[in-house]
Parts: C-alpha cells; structure tokens; sequence
C-alpha cells in the first residue's frame, strides 16, 4: 500500500532527522512570539517562499537531467545515462516518497510542504486569525475558516 503524500517523506526520514526539523519550527514559532507582531506577517511571507522538499527534488533532478542530456549530446552519448537515472529515482520518489537525495536535503532542514503550512497555521493562530471564525450557518463558517486559513 503507498504511504499518504502528506506522510511519505517523514515516513522514509530519520526519525532524529525529523525530531530535529520538528525541534527549529518549534524554536521559529517561540522566536517570533517573542517579537512585535509585524514578525508574525514577516515570517508568514518568508513561509509563503520557502521551498519545500518536492520543489527542491524537483528542481534537482531538472538541473541533472538537462547536465546529463548537454553531456550526453557534446562529450560522450554514455551520459544518456545520468537523465534515465535521475528520471527513475524521480519516479521512485512519487511512488514510494523516498530517492537518493531525499536524506540529504532533509538533514539539510528542507521541509514538507504540510510542515511548512503547520508553522504558517501556528503563526496564524498566535496572529489572532481564527478568532472570528464562526458564522450562523455552516456554509458562512466554512467560508469563514478558509477566509482565515489562507490569512
């Protein structure tokens, strides 16, 4: 059975690996609680920027495809290689949710997108963002929580 997206890579990270990404958005939040409040909007757009592990992989494995392809055409064919390489590796990861990279990159600090949002939501919250969510019907609240998730 295939891991859920939002869980394949922590599932095939180290477990110190993750405690310890876990550990700097915890010490990101207390930071940022710490300061003025044009902190919290500060970090919510340098949040909104931050590249996650898929984009990383991706614009990874792009870079070494298109090396790979330029080797391959000007110095030695033996380097078609590289791209059928980094193109199955790529697959393996949207399959299984792990390649050869993936431990590299995270004990580097690059996170998931659903932990990158997680902080985003708690900087949210120290914000005061959901405190106004709740309309006289459902479909008024649910229009009010995503008005307030998307900040």
């Amino acid at each position: 059975m295939l891991p859920a997206t939002s869980r394949r890579v922590p599932r095939h990270t180290a477990a110190h690996v993750n405690q310890q990404i876990r550990e700097e958005t915890r010490r990101n939040v207390e930071r940022v609680a710490a300061q003025a409040p044009a902190a919290v909007d500060r970090r919510v757009r340098e949040l909104d920027a931050e590249w996650d592990i898929e984009r990383t992989l991706e614009a990874n494995a792009a870079t070494l495809t298109a090396v790979g392809a330029g080797l391959a055409l000007l110095v030695d064919r033996r380097f078609a290689l590289v791209p059928l390489v980094v193109g199955s590796f790529l697959l393996q990861h949207a399959v299984q949710g792990w390649c050869p990279p993936l431990p590299v990159f995270r004990r580097m600090g690059v996170r998931t997108q659903t932990e990158i949002d997680e902080e985003k939501a708690a900087l949210k919250a120290l914000r005061g963002d959901f405190r106004d969510v709740g309309g006289d019907t459902p479909r008024q609240q649910a229009v009010d929580a995503l008005a307030a998730a998307r900040g």
